[in-house]
């Protein structure tokens, strides 16, 4: 790992969230996708940008799971 590298450990609660215009899942590589655009934001804009992402994307569905997401900046 390299000064600035980021890791991201994160259950399946948040890519398998019913939401979106469809009520669709978002799924895992949509999911890996958000995080890598995010990655170069400061972590703590990082999780603004999530919360308000999924309570977005649930929008009045229920959530179904749970939901954690961990990034570690190195």
């Amino acid at each position: 790992l390299n000064k600035g590298d980021t890791i991201y450990m994160f259950s399946d609660g948040f890519a398998d969230q019913f939401g979106g215009v469809e009520g669709k899942k978002l799924m895992t590589k949509k999911f890996k996708e958000i995080l890598h655009e995010q990655q170069l934001n400061s972590m703590d804009d990082q999780k603004k940008f999530l919360e308000t992402f999924f309570n977005n994307w649930c929008g009045e569905q229920e959530q179904i799971d749970d939901v954690m997401v961990l990034g570690i900046r190195f």
